[in-house]
């Protein structure tokens, strides 16, 4: 993996507003970043993210018209963050379920591969660059009490493995981002232990600068990694087991 440094770079964050999106914003800038490109469906949220160096783009990631023109608005980006991402179904007898399935898909795996799509001709003009994939660690292993978010973020993982092959001949990084439960709107009704959004951002970055290509970015992904590794069945065990004692109350 070819060596990223942040400080000095342009780049476009997805997601901006919140969370990790925000964090990741804050966390380019403390570190050096040039330029940020914050983009979010509502601009007006980023008010108070950062400072003159930030550039706010519209960006609603399932909307191809938007993401044509934040690709053009944005000419000399090096460093792309899809980190936006929804999550919305819960009960596989619900009967939102494949409307919501559909918008997850829509949110977390279109999106990227749409941004992707259209930015990798930009990346190669400005050097390749890098991409840096906001999965879960949801993606390696379903968590059966958020099932098809888990599966909107495995095909986010075999899209970052495929976009590392096939881009890699133009120069151009692609890491993945595998994390565990992090303090955000998203998990707010999670009772597990959980990351600060700005401690898991400036893990990444640290991931990018010393060339991982699959970062475990909070103490809980680091944990599961290793296990993931010598038995990925054991880990499914693992998280079906969190999710019944979940359901029942319990978070031994």
């Amino acid at each position: 993996m070819k060596v990223v440094s942040i400080g000095g770079a342009v780049a476009l964050v997805t997601g901006a507003n919140r969370g990790i999106g925000r964090a990741l914003t804050e966390a380019l800038l403390a570190r050096g970043a040039k330029k940020v490109y914050a983009a979010a469906r509502q601009p007006e949220t980023l008010r108070g993210v950062g400072d003159e160096r930030v550039v706010a783009l519209r960006l609603d990631v399932t909307d191809a018209d938007q993401i044509r023109a934040a690709v053009d608005a944005a000419p000399d980006v090096g460093l792309v963050f899809n980190n936006a991402g929804v999550t919305l179904a819960t009960d596989l007898a619900a009967s939102t379920l494949i409307d919501h399935a559909r918008l997850e898909m829509d949110v977390n795996y279109f999106g990227p591969l749409q941004l992707l799509h259209h930015m990798a001709p930009t990346l190669a003009r400005n050097g390749g660059g890098a991409v840096v994939n906001i999965g879960s660690l949801a993606g390696l292993t379903n968590v059966p009490m958020f099932p098809t978010y888990s599966a909107s973020k495995a095909a986010l993982h075999s899209l970052t493995q495929a976009a590392r092959c096939l881009l890699g001949p133009q120069g151009t990084a692609v890491f993945g981002v595998y994390a565990g439960p992090v303090d955000t709107d998203m998990t707010r009704e999670l009772t597990l232990p959980k990351t600060l959004p700005r401690d898991v951002a400036l893990a990444i970055l640290d991931g990018i600068e010393a060339g991982r290509e699959d970062i475990f970015p909070d103490p809980f992904a680091i944990e599961f990694s290793g296990q993931f590794e010598s038995s990925p069945k054991a880990t499914e065990r693992q998280f079906a087991a969190m999710a019944v004692a979940m359901a029942s109350g319990s978070t031994a």
